[in-house]
C-alpha cells in the first residue's frame, strides 16, 4: 500500500470513528491519542483553507465571494456538492495539480503532502459531509466588531431584497438597510440579488467609492471628499495608437487582468493590495523586446506561491501574446520603442 492510499484509507476509518463518537459519551480509552491527532490535522487543514482556499471558494465553503462572481467557471460549492462526488483521492489531485479550464491553481509546489491531504480531508468533512459553516469572514479577529450592527443590510447581502427594488416597496427599516448596504457592504458584496442587470450593473470594478456605486455612464465614480484612495488605480491609462494586438489585449487585460493588477497596471486596487504576496507591480518591470518570451511564459504558466494562475487552457496562445504586448506597451518603464511580437 502507497503512502498515499494508506492516508486515504486512514481518513475514511477516521471518518467512521468521528461519526460513531457523536453518538457516544466518548471514545475509548484507546483511541483518545489517535482521535486527537485527527483533530489537530482536522484543525491543520482549516488554518490551510482559511488562508489559501476561502478567498475562492469562501470561508463555509459556498463559493458566495467576489471572486467567484468575476470567474467562469465558478468555484465548486462544496456545501451542495455530496461526498460520493467528491472522493478524497480527486480532492487531492485537484488541491496538487488543480484544474485545467478554471482558476484552480495546483498547490503541490506551495504546500507538503501532509498540508495537501489534511486540507482536503478538512473540505469533505466540514462541507461536504458536515455541511459546517467553518470560520466567519466578520469576526473580530478579522477586524469586525460587533458586526451585527449591520444586521439592517443584512437581507441585501444575503439576497433576501432585491438592491433594485423600488424604494416605495421597501419598509423604513428596509430603506435603511439599503443605504447602509451602499455605503458600507458594497465594497465586497457588489455582486447583490438584482432583479434587473441593468446599465447601472454593467460596470463592475472592485473598488467602489465609499458613499455609491459606479455609474455606468460616467465610468467613473462620483468626486466626493474622503475618495476611496484605491480606486484611482482603476482607470486605464489612454492610448490612441495601439496595434490591432495591443488593443485585443488591452481588451483581455482589463477584463481579466486587472482584477488584481489594476487598470493601470500597479496592482494598488484593493484586491492587488490584499493579496499575499501583494499583485506586481507592472508599471515597475521592464519588458523590452528581449523580455516578451519571459513576460509571455509567465501568463501562461503562472507564478508558483502567489496568487497568479496559469492562463494557458484559458487564453489562446495569440490572446497571450496580445496580453503580452499590452502589458509591454502600457505598464513598461523601459523607455524602448515598442516590442515586436513574434
Amino acid at each position: 500500500m502507497t503512502r498515499m492510499a494508506y492516508l486515504v484509507a486512514t481518513v475514511i476509518v477516521a471518518g467512521v470513528t468521528l461519526a460513531a463518537c457523536d453518538k457516544a459519551d466518548g471514545p475509548p480509552p484507546s483511541n483518545v491519542a489517535s482521535n486527537a491527532k485527527l483533530q489537530a490535522n482536522h484543525e491543520l487543514g482549516r488554518q490551510i483553507y482559511n488562508f489559501r482556499c476561502y478567498y475562492c471558494h469562501g470561508y463555509s465553503g459556498d463559493a458566495q465571494t467576489l471572486a467567484s462572481a468575476y470567474l467562469n467557471p465558478v468555484p465548486r460549492n462544496f456545501r451542495e456538492s455530496l461526498p460520493a462526488d467528491l472522493p478524497l483521492e480527486r480532492v487531492i489531485d485537484a488541491v496538487a495539480n488543480g484544474r485545467v479550464g478554471t482558476a484552480m491553481k495546483g498547490f503541490s509546489g506551495t504546500l507538503t503532502a501532509d498540508d495537501i491531504f489534511n486540507v482536503a480531508s478538512f473540505i469533505i468533512e466540514e462541507f461536504t459531509r458536515a455541511k459546517a459553516h467553518n470560520t466567519h469572514y466578520h469576526t473580530e479577529a478579522n477586524g469586525w466588531r460587533d458586526h451585527e450592527r449591520f444586521r439592517i443590510a443584512f437581507p441585501f447581502v444575503t439576497g433576501e431584497v432585491a438592491l433594485d427594488a423600488p424604494l416605495d416597496t421597501l419598509s423604513s427599516a428596509q430603506q435603511q438597510g439599503r443605504q447602509l448596504f451602499m455605503s458600507t457592504c458594497i465594497s465586497c458584496h457588489d455582486r447583490a440579488k438584482v432583479t434587473s442587470a441593468g446599465s447601472a450593473w454593467s460596470i463592475r470594478p472592485v473598488t467602489y467609492p465609499p458613499d455609491f456605486y459606479l455609474l455606468a455612464e460616467s465610468g467613473r465614480a462620483k468626486e466626493h471628499p474622503g475618495f476611496d484612495p484605491h480606486h484611482a488605480h482603476e482607470k486605464p491609462p489612454a492610448f490612441g495608437n495601439l496595434t490591432r494586438a495591443e488593443r485585443r489585449g488591452e481588451q483581455l487585460y482589463q477584463k481579466n487582468c486587472a482584477f488584481c493588477h489594476a487598470a493601470d497596471g500597479t496592482g494598488r486596487n484593493w484586491i492587488g493590495s490584499f493579496l499575499e504576496p501583494n499583485a506586481t507591480d507592472l508599471t515597475s518591470v521592464q519588458f523590452g523586446a528581449k523580455h516578451m518570451t519571459t513576460l509571455s511564459a509567465i501568463i501562461a504558466q503562472g507564478v508558483d506561491g502567489t496568487a497568479m494562475p496559469a492562463w494557458k487552457h484559458v487564453f489562446t496562445r495569440d490572446e497571450i501574446n496580445a496580453v503580452a504586448a499590452y502589458v509591454a506597451r502600457a505598464f513598461s518603464k523601459s523607455g524602448e520603442t515598442r516590442p515586436q511580437y513574434p
